[in-house]
């Protein structure tokens, strides 16, 4: 799954950028500048998701971008996070079984699936090679206002 989701930007009454997205009505932010609340939505996707993934429920597929709105990624490592969480999820395996499967204790992988822990993201691409899945990445000219 891409974790790129289109964004409606437009501004207040006080010339603030205001940022929401439709595939994830949770996350909604606000900046001065659009290089700052595309930042923030980053974040604010990221921490909306990652609520979805606690909660065990699936996460959105991002819809395709319409008129004016922008596509706003998460960041590297909470993608990462989240699709071995998602992938988890899927399969019904456990920390404690992942944990096994690579060679670490539960703890390690506890931190692995956290979005707010900095983990290094080769490990992170290892626990979901070790479940049969890859990261892809790829790079986008970044649109600006």
């Amino acid at each position: 799954m891409r974790y790129v989701y289109p964004v409606t930007l437009e501004r207040d009454e006080d010339g603030r950028f205001v940022a929401l997205a439709r595939d994830v009505p949770e996350a909604m932010a606000d900046g001065e500048t659009f290089e700052g609340v595309c930042s923030e939505m980053s974040d604010a996707l990221g921490a909306a998701l990652a609520g979805y993934s606690l909660e065990g429920r699936g996460l959105p597929e991002p819809s395709a971008e319409e008129g004016d709105e922008v596509l706003i990624p998460v960041s590297p490592l909470v993608a990462a996070k989240l699709s071995l969480r998602e992938v988890m999820r899927q399969k019904g395996i456990r920390n404690t079984e992942l944990a096994r499967l690579i060679g670490v204790s539960e703890g390690a992988v506890r931190r692995l699936v956290d979005p707010d822990h900095s983990s290094r993201l080769d490990r992170v691409v290892a626990a979901l090679d070790a479940l049969g899945h890859h990261l892809i990445i790829e790079d986008q000219p970044r649109r600006v206002a």
